[in-house]
């Protein structure tokens, strides 16, 4: 399942171990199979929104909302939003409304449901987009961010190895990994592991590929060794994440 989470209050919480703290009024994304720990006291107000990509595919509708990358399945952004008083409560009575549609069981039912979802997804993907845009001019360090991900995108098929990325920026691995550490929250390493996952439950979702197709893609010695690697980050194994998660109809 996909997860929008809005949290009223200020929030403690980890998302594949890294750490985040939020504001108040702020709602955080998941995609599939993240690994989510909270912190602290959890009598917080929060609401939950959960839906699976069979009900509303991401990638599918990515012209009418291009949320994808944004508020979902970006390693180098936070994985939440934090908006004002009055945004926040356009969200929380949006989704107000698609819990009455649910128990209503009317004939249009699914299409009201879906349209407020979306409703939620382009304002949130608005705001975000705002507010990346609205940032102050890189500084030196982030320049190097920038420098990193698009080496990232190049090389990640192949090259998984952070000393290959600091060799190319002509950085030291430990002065490397500070900089990107200071920039996000993760380390290069864990970026890396990150960029190969997102791409893996790609294929695993949106392609008919198989498991051992994936895994050639991925440039991993052997399909055994890939699922390994997919099951040590995500929990669960490719074909068993598959299973859960489905085939999207963009694949047909």
């Amino acid at each position: 399942m996909y997860s929008i989470i809005l949290l009223d209050d200020e929030s403690d919480f980890s998302v594949n171990i890294v750490k985040y703290k939020t504001k108040r009024k702020s709602i955080l994304f998941l995609s599939p199979y993240q690994n989510l720990k909270w912190f602290g006291s959890t009598s917080s107000k929060v609401k939950l929104l959960q839906f699976h990509g069979d009900f509303y595919c991401i990638e599918y509708h990515k012209k009418e909302v291009a949320c994808n990358g944004l508020l979902f399945n970006n390693i180098y952004l936070q994985p939440y939003l934090s908006l004002n008083t009055i945004k926040f409560q356009e969200i929380s009575q949006l989704v107000d409304k698609m819990e009455k549609e649910v128990g209503a069981n009317k004939r249009f039912s699914e299409s009201v449901i879906k349209s407020y979802l979306q409703l939620i997804l382009a304002i949130c993907s608005s705001e975000k987009d705002e507010q990346l845009g609205n940032r102050l001019t890189p500084q030196t360090n982030e320049n190097e961010l920038l420098l990193f991900q698009s080496l990232l995108e190049l090389h990640f098929h192949t090259e998984r190895n952070s000393s290959f990325y600091a060799d190319k920026l002509n950085m030291s691995l430990s002065s490397f990994s500070k900089k990107i550490k200071s920039q996000v929250g993760k380390t290069p390493t864990q970026l890396i592991q990150e960029r190969v996952i997102i791409e893996a439950k790609k294929l695993l979702h949106l392609t008919f590929k198989t498991v051992k197709e994936v895994s050639v893609e991925l440039n991993f010695d052997d399909e055994f060794y890939f699922s390994r690697y997919f099951k040590k980050e995500v929990g669960l194994s490719p074909t068993h994440f598959r299973e859960k998660v489905g085939i999207s109809i963009v694949a047909k």
